[in-house]
């Protein structure tokens, strides 16, 4: 393996790995506000409980989404990397 590929490999595990670090740490982080922030409008409007739950779990899924992208990007860079083609060739 020449220095080339192995900078390649390197360049792509350590990009995964902050990928997922950041990629999970932020949506948790942001769900666990979201939580926070509807409980609170909860115990202010209990008459309003049904829209708040809603938009809680659509915001939710919104968030959760940005967890599941980074980790796809990083499984993409460690077993379908785009990249090796241009270091085979």
């Amino acid at each position: 393996m020449d220095t080339y590929t192995t900078t390649i490999a390197v360049a792509s595990i350590v990009t995964a790995g902050i990928t997922t670090g950041f990629g999970t740490m932020a949506p948790a982080l942001s769900e666990g506000r979201a939580v926070s922030t509807a409980l609170t409008s909860l115990a202010q409007q209990p008459d309003a409980s049904t829209t708040i739950t809603r938009t809680l779990f659509v915001g939710l899924a919104m968030i959760e989404s940005t967890a599941i992208y980074c980790f796809v990007v990083s499984m993409i860079l460690i077993f379908a990397n785009p990249f090796w083609n241009h270091a085979i060739a």
